[in-house]
């Protein structure tokens, strides 16, 4: 929790609450009118959500405990040799994406097997022409590495044709195979868990009064989704407004983010006390508007990634500076369990079932972290595989 950081300003404080009670008065739109997108600004109040955020601080200390064991697969099919494995990338400077692809290519050393990864570059055509690149290579295997596999449905028609088993990595909402479109597995962690535990962030750390700001990527349909649940999530406060929902495709993160970080400031001044976006590499892009700005890299608004967790985003939550939390996948991990799910898949047996638990890093819970995972993982799935 961050009760030593909690006092933003009192007169940011009390700013907020006076814009909540006006517009509890008036019952109209709210102190701001207008968002990107139509996001919903009405005011709700400033005596918080006491039973919610009772439920959120308890969600919250649990999933900050570290030290969480290996809770996956323990049992399965020894290694099969020979095999190569294609992972088509959405775009590698995704570093929830690279991050997997890296694990891919770390486990296949260990099994022996070789990876090749293709990068779609983040556009249809680019992720459309990979595909189509790895279809005709003809490999074991191919990782649908962070994009929707109904884009590039001709691609992944042919390669269930050729009985290419396909796995996902946060292809799909939900972990686990899918038959439409038709995958072995997805690996991911529970979207509706990485959403819920955001906005539980949110609504504990603002004790229920929080002017939020909403980051994602409609074009990824996996994106739009978490972004949707965390909205919805935060509804569930009543002393918690959103501001506005931005949408700012990956590919463009670099160039449009400092510019709409900078517009925001402008616009919501000390009501903007939180933001949540879908990647934490929007904070690595937003860090320089808040430093031109003035803002304070250790005070609000209090940013949270709900999801990825690469390094970079550890050493902004670790350094304080304009992250103050991540909701990190297990990046490493992922790309064991693709590699795992894979050998399945090559020896006639079904998907394992597993998905990680979510957990939330902070400067108080990850000093000197770089990544999460649970524990024993590498050590299990080699003795799996016999290696």
């Amino acid at each position: 929790m961050h009760r030593n950081r909690k006092a933003a300003p009192r007169a940011r404080t009390a700013r907020l609450a006076c814009c909540a009670l006006l517009a509890t008065a008036t019952a109209l739109v709210g102190c701001e009118r207008g968002s990107s997108d139509g996001a919903d600004e009405t005011a709700t109040g400033p005596s918080g959500c006491p039973d919610v955020q009772a439920g959120a601080r308890a969600a919250v200390t649990r999933a900050e405990r570290t030290g969480i064991p290996w809770g996956g697969p323990t049992s399965g099919p020894e290694a099969v040799s020979g095999r190569t494995i294609v992972y088509v990338a959405q775009t590698m400077t995704n570093p929830g994406v690279a991050g997997a692809a890296n694990g891919v290519r770390e486990a296949a050393r260990v099994i022996g097997w070789n990876v090749r990864v293709i990068d779609g570059q983040g556009t249809p055509a680019g992720i459309q022409a990979a595909m189509s690149e790895a279809v005709a290579l003809r490999p074991s295997g191919i990782v649908i590495g962070g994009f929707d596999p109904d884009s590039t449905a001709q691609q992944a028609a042919r390669a269930n044709a050729q009985r290419i088993p396909l796995i996902g990595w946060h292809a799909v909402p939900e972990p686990g195979p899918s038959r439409r479109p038709d995958l072995f597995t997805n690996v991911t962690t529970r979207v509706q868990e990485v959403a819920r535990i955001s906005a539980q962030w949110i609504i504990s750390d603002s004790d229920g009064r929080a002017g939020v700001v909403l980051i994602t990527d409609a074009s990824i349909p996996f994106a739009r989704n978490k972004s949707d649940l965390i909205r919805k999530e935060l509804t569930r406060c009543r002393g918690v407004r959103l501001l506005s929902v931005e949408n700012i495709p990956i590919p463009d993160a670099s160039s449009r983010t400092p510019r709409e970080i900078s517009s925001l400031l402008s616009r919501f001044r000390d009501r903007w006390t939180h933001s949540v976006a879908i990647n934490d590499l929007y904070f690595a892009d937003a860090a320089p508007a808040f430093r031109a700005a003035g803002e304070k890299g250790s005070g609000p608004p209090y940013n949270i990634g709900a999801g990825d967790g690469d390094p970079s985003a550890f050493q902004r939550v670790n350094s304080r500076q304009y992250q103050a939390a991540t909701v990190p996948e297990p990046l490493s991990l992922q790309g064991w369990q693709i590699v795992d799910e894979f050998n399945r898949a090559f020896s006639g047996r079904p998907a394992s079932g597993y998905t990680a638990p979510v957990h939330i890093a902070t400067a108080g819970n990850s000093e000197g972290a770089t990544t999460w995972d649970p524990s024993g993982y590498r050590e299990a799935y080699r003795k799996i595989w016999g290696k």
